[in-house]
């Protein structure tokens, strides 16, 4: 009995072995591969085609695996399009407002600020240099007047000073004449007394 059950063993494990095979050569083919050769292997019986359960079993199995591992890769999928959507709404945001960011430096950096209010560079030179040529200008003007007054003044002074000597003058003369009509009164009263 040893001897048969001897035998035996190595006939079983081989069959298992070609079974195994055939079964995973059968999932290694494709859906439409598996009910082809399920069709083909099936026998005919007037209109019906009579097909073995097993067959019917594992190209049932075959097929609800492949249906929950593409749901499962749906699934996983969809959710790693929900997560990058979430990371490109996110990155969106961080682009707006890195955006926002350098636009307000590029305007710190432009612009120069003037009592509080920001202006940009070309104002701000332009204002200076206005407020600066308008200064330069009324310096001038001012400089101007000052020395057209001084020469004025300077005329006015002489002219002064000549009426006060023309005035000296006529004084002295004043005086002189008066003094002399005064002698020649004086005389004349001095004539008039002896006479």
């Amino acid at each position: 009995m040893k001897k048969n059950i001897l035998l035996t063993l190595p006939l079983f494990l081989f069959a298992l072995h070609v079974a195994a095979q055939d079964s995973i050569q059968i999932r290694k083919n494709t859906l439409n591969e598996q009910m082809t050769d399920a069709f083909d292997k099936s026998n005919s019986y007037q209109e019906y085609k009579v097909v073995k359960k097993t067959q019917l079993a594992t190209l049932k199995r075959n097929i609800l695996d492949s249906v929950s591992s593409l749901e499962k890769k749906i699934n996983s999928q969809e959710s790693e399009l929900a997560q990058q959507k979430k990371e490109i709404d996110s990155l969106r945001q961080n682009l707006k407002n890195t955006q926002q960011n350098l636009s307000n430096s590029k305007e710190k950096e432009d612009g120069i600020a003037v009592f509080g209010i920001l202006t940009s560079k070309a104002v701000y030179n332009t204002i200076m240099w206005s407020i600066i040529v308008l200064l330069l200008l009324t310096g001038g003007f001012l400089f101007y007047r000052f020395l057209n007054s001084s020469k004025i003044t300077n005329v006015a002074e002489l002219k002064m000073v000549e009426m006060e000597m023309e005035l000296e003058d006529y004084r002295r003369n004043s005086l002189e004449r008066e003094q002399k009509l005064r002698r020649k009164l004086q005389d004349e009263i001095n004539k008039n007394r002896k006479a």
